[in-house]
């Protein structure tokens, strides 16, 4: 007989993961003006989503994405100083047991290992407690940074998808990067 998991339950139950340096959290409005201080800026917005011009779109995103359905969507905050300082999800495809990894971090805290620390948990997560079969994740071809995220995370390039989509009035061009849970655990065994 087949397992079935609810995944849902499963997010509800780790609402809240730590790791060695972060806490991933459910995001609350009482994180809009962290949200603003990255979501407001231009490089940081770049490839991501488009650039908030007020509080009041942050508020609106923070209600609509966030709030309105929040299971497997995670506010960083940096132990170190309890600032909310990204935010990172895991949207399963309950269908066909995979998932898509999505992340924003506030540029004051890139280069220093915090995406792969988050996207590693959300990971673990996935394959270990939902018994995913993959996760993937898309970045622009224009975004390394990104790209290098996911190569962390062991992720290998699937496919390049050229022309496709028109994002901020650009055609742009897409990776897919993914990593099977087979990979995953390979990767991941203790000695």
């Amino acid at each position: 007989m087949e397992l079935l998991i609810n995944r849902n339950l499963v997010f509800a139950e780790n609402r809240v993961i730590e790791t060695e340096r972060l806490i991933l959290r459910p995001i609350t409005l009482e994180d809009v003006e962290d949200i603003f201080e990255y979501a407001h800026d231009v490089e940081t917005t770049r490839f991501v989503f488009p650039r908030h011009q007020s509080i009041e779109d942050t508020k609106i995103s923070v209600a609509n994405f966030f709030m309105a359905s929040p299971l497997g969507k995670y506010a960083i905050e940096w132990k170190e100083n309890g600032k909310m300082i990204g935010t990172i999800d895991l949207r399963v495809q309950e269908g066909d047991d995979t998932a898509e990894l999505g992340y924003a971090l506030n540029k004051k805290y890139w280069g220093q290992g915090i995406m792969p620390e988050a996207g590693k948990a959300l990971l673990e997560l996935g394959f270990e407690k939902m018994d995913l079969v993959r996760i993937f994740a898309y970045h622009n071809t224009k975004n390394s940074k990104s790209g290098r995220v996911m190569d962390k995370l062991g992720m290998r390039e699937e496919a390049v998808i050229p022309d496709a989509k028109r994002e901020k009035g650009e055609i742009i061009s897409i990776v897919l990067k993914g990593i099977t849970k087979k990979a995953w655990m390979e990767s991941n065994q203790t000695s």
